[in-house]
């Protein structure tokens, strides 16, 4: 059974920071792609920031020099370290696992965060 839970979310004010986990269990870790996306009430899902197998990250304009994604492939956990929260960044965090072949996608639950003007 393959599980993705993530950890770490919670109320901070702005210029705070927050570092989320994500855990894996049930997959391959190494082999994944993740990623890091977010969902702010009545907009669309987006991506944050997302790791390739090989650990190259890429990010998204709106946290980029402020936002860090990092893996370890031997805990199978991957980490978002958010610097410099703004109100803007509230959100709940969903992170995600792909394989690209065959073509497989898992998702975590959500963590909330909440951040404070």
């Amino acid at each position: 059974q393959v599980q993705l839970v993530e950890s770490g979310g919670g109320l901070v004010q702005s210029g705070e920071s927050l570092r989320l986990s994500c855990a894996a269990s049930g997959i391959r870790f190494g082999s994944y792609a993740m990623g890091w996306y977010r969902q702010a009430p009545g907009k669309q899902r987006e991506l944050v920031a997302s790791i390739t197998s090989g650990g190259s990250p890429n990010y998204a304009d709106s946290v980029k020099g402020r936002f860090t994604i990092s893996r370890d492939n031997a805990k199978s956990t991957v980490y978002l370290q958010m610097n410099n929260l703004k109100h803007g960044d509230t959100a709940v965090y969903y992170c995600n696992a792909i394989l690209l072949n065959p073509p497989i996608v898992y998702w975590g639950q959500g963590t909330q965060v909440t951040v404070s003007s």
